[in-house]
Parts: C-alpha cells; sequence; structure tokens
C-alpha cells in the first residue's frame, strides 16, 4: 500500500479463508484491498455505480443490485426534480448502506431560478440535511449559460457537510472546460455529465477531455444512457470511474377499470397505466460489463 496516504475504511471487511478482503475508499475511488498468508498487500481500483432512482422501491433495488449510491428524483419526464419529504424518509427506511443524494431541482425546464425558486432550494437542502441524506444535487446557470457562481456557492455553503453533485445543467453550459474549473473551485465533489451530449456514449471524446483536465481534482460521473451495451466502452476510453444508470424496465399498472382517454398530464404525454421502475437483475447485469 502506498505510504503517506490516509486510507477511510468503509462500513465492511469481508473474511474469506486465509485473505482478508477490505473495502476503502481514497480521492473518490474505492479500493478492493485484499491481504495474503506473507502480509502482502494488494490494491485494485473498482467502479462506483450511482442509479437514478425514481422511487423509495427503486432504491431498494438499486442496493439489492449493488449499487454505492442512488440519486433520488420525482418528476423523470421533466428530468428529474426534488421528491417529497415521505419518499426521502421511506427510501431511508427501507434500505440500509445505500447512500442516498437527493436532487434538488425545484421544476423542470431550464436552470435559471426565480427568487422565489431559490428560496425553495434552500429549505429543501435544510430539510435534507435534517434527514442526514449522504448528499443533494444542484446546478444553477446564468442567463448567458455560465455557472451561476455566487449562487453555486451560496447552495454549497447551505449543504455542508453533505456532499454535492453538480447535475446535467453542465451539459448545456456555455463552456464545458471554464466550468469544470469553477466548480472544481468551489467545491463540488462530482459532476453528472454526458459530454454535452444526448448520451454519454455520444459524448466520449469531451468525457476523456474532461476527465484529462480534472486530473483528480473533481469526480466525474457518467451518465444518461449508460446501460449494459455501453457502459464498458464508456469506461474504457474515457478512463472515467463512476457512472450513472437507472436501469429501468416497464411494469404495467394493476389498475382493472381504466379511462384511458381522461389523461392526467398534458404537456408530457406518457402512459398512465405503465410505469418504470429499476430492477435489481438490471443493476447487475450492467455493473457485472465492468467487473472483471
Amino acid at each position: 500500500m502506498q505510504t503517506g496516504i490516509r486510507f477511510e475504511m468503509d462500513a465492511y471487511a469481508i473474511r474469506s479463508l486465509s485473505w482478508e478482503y477490505r473495502i476503502v475508499s481514497h480521492n473518490s475511488f474505492i479500493f478492493v484491498c485484499s491481504r495474503n498468508n506473507n502480509g502482502k498487500i494488494l490494491m485494485k481500483p473498482t467502479r462506483i455505480i450511482e442509479i437514478c432512482a425514481n422511487s423509495a422501491q427503486s432504491c431498494v433495488e438499486a442496493e439489492a443490485g449493488g449499487a454505492k449510491r442512488v440519486e433520488l428524483c420525482a418528476g423523470i419526464p421533466e428530468g428529474g426534480t426534488t421528491p417529497s419529504y415521505g419518499e426521502i424518509r421511506t427510501a431511508q427506511a427501507l434500505t440500509s448502506s445505500i447512500d442516498i443524494n437527493v436532487i434538488i431541482r425545484p421544476r423542470g425546464g431550464d436552470f435559471l431560478y426565480t427568487p422565489a425558486e431559490i428560496q425553495s432550494m434552500l429549505l429543501d437542502i435544510e430539510l435534507c440535511k435534517q434527514l442526514k441524506v449522504h448528499g443533494v444535487v444542484f446546478g444553477c446557470l446564468t442567463k448567458d449559460g455560465d455557472i451561476d457562481v455566487p449562487l453555486m456557492r451560496r447552495l454549497i455553503e447551505t449543504a455542508k457537510p453533505l456532499s454535492v453533485t453538480c447535475h446535467r445543467a453542465f451539459d448545456v453550459c456555455r463552456d464545458p472546460f471554464a466550468a469544470l474549473e469553477q466548480l472544481i473551485e468551489l467545491g463540488c465533489d462530482r459532476i453528472l455529465t454526458s459530454g454535452q451530449q444526448p448520451t454519454a456514449e455520444a459524448g466520449i471524446p469531451l468525457l476523456k477531455e474532461l476527465q484529462l483536465q480534472a486530473a483528480g481534482r473533481i469526480t466525474l460521473l457518467a451518465g444518461c444512457g449508460v446501460n449494459e451495451s455501453n457502459i464498458a466502452r464508456i469506461a474504457r476510453e474515457t478512463g472515467i470511474h463512476e457512472f450513472h444508470f437507472s436501469a429501468r424496465e416497464t411494469v404495467a399498472s394493476r389498475m382493472q377499470y381504466r379511462k384511458e382517454r381522461v389523461p392526467m398530464g398534458a404537456t408530457v404525454q406518457i402512459n398512465e397505466f405503465e410505469r418504470n421502475v429499476t430492477t435489481q437483475e438490471r443493476v447487475k447485469a450492467t455493473i457485472a460489463q465492468i467487473t472483471e
């Protein structure tokens, strides 16, 4: 083991035969450390999986599937909005070890917020601190498409000591390279990004550049369209070690009586007699693609 580095032990250690396995973390990387009979310590980096969870039940499935963290959201058709107090508390009650990050986004649409919306965000962050979740996820831009540095600083300061992720507002900012430096200076822990493309696979060229520029100063979390078929390629070509995906499957409604001609939504047309939920099987299948 490299000397001069403090490793914090995670919550568990697994013993098997004459080997001792421990999970340790350093600079957002997770290492599987093992000690053989001769006392030699071997270290192997692994990847961190975050599931975009649209419900408490999806958090349960994410944990069962082997994910380390979830981003808990409501309003998935709008790109994710702040979940309710009840959803957060239920997710905490039904899970035991998975880290829960909560998106702080008062509405869909752009990331230029009014004073009333900012007040709502601040109150939601305070609630998350009271509930002792692992972290919060937000992002704010100016009207010119730059990171709103003063507002982001205010939100980050309010969120301390929670972990902070800047969400995909980053993907619609004007200059991703300047934005990366600003978020590092602000003390943001990670950036969820598709490389400013509709999917992370399409964004591989920019993701690779950003990963090189970040140089370990901030964590890049590759997300949007990540699945069993492309996660290995994204990992291999970008060097990124954290991945964000939903692993959802469609589940039919249990309603027998249906009045399908009367929709509850207006602008967003969805099938109201089916829903998409994360399944542990898809989580496991996707993780398997990057597990040696």
